[in-house]
């Protein structure tokens, strides 16, 4: 006889800290966007930022594929956590799932992200602020975390609102 067991866990303090830490160590993350001609999925290394003033943010170059994919649709995934030695799949990592909006280089907003952004990434100091570039905002929906083997959390948009504004 199979046992069906439910293995995702429900919310609870043990997932918030773990979100506040994923989210509070953003540098870097692995953005999945869905490469319009195909339809195929495309995933990229973005550097990233979360601030609780600002959310979650990452900056990319207009040139980027990534970028153009965003303009035609905004959905995208962003993977955050990074591995450290032995078995990579033991460290927690969270994919926050949603859409994203480029922010205007223009807009008021931007001098806030940029502020921010450098503060984590000094040496984008070199780069950011380039016309091509610019800060794209995730408008997280919903979550998966995975906490390690045998942690795994489906976080819904009020369970992310406290870490992103």
């Amino acid at each position: 006889m199979t046992r069906k067991t439910d293995v995702i866990r429900p919310v609870d303090e043990e997932s918030a800290e773990l979100t506040a830490t994923l989210l509070g160590a953003t540098k870097y993350g692995s953005l999945g966007v869905l490469e319009p001609e195909t339809g195929f999925p495309v995933v990229s290394r973005v550097a990233a930022c979360s601030h609780i003033d600002t959310g979650l943010f990452f900056a990319a170059s207009d040139l980027s594929v990534h970028s153009k994919c965003l303009v035609a649709d905004p959905r995208c995934s962003l993977m955050l956590g990074e591995p450290g030695k032995g078995d990579g799949l033991a460290y927690p990592r969270i994919t926050l799932l949603g859409t994203t909006r480029r922010i205007a280089n223009d807009d008021p907003e931007r001098d806030v992200l940029r502020k921010h952004f450098v503060a984590t990434h000094p040496k984008s100091k070199l780069y950011i602020d380039f016309l091509d570039f610019g800060f794209y905002r995730l408008d997280a929906e919903r979550a998966l975390l995975n906490g390690g083997f045998g942690k795994a959390y489906h976080l819904e948009e009020k369970d992310l609102k406290p870490f992103l504004g």
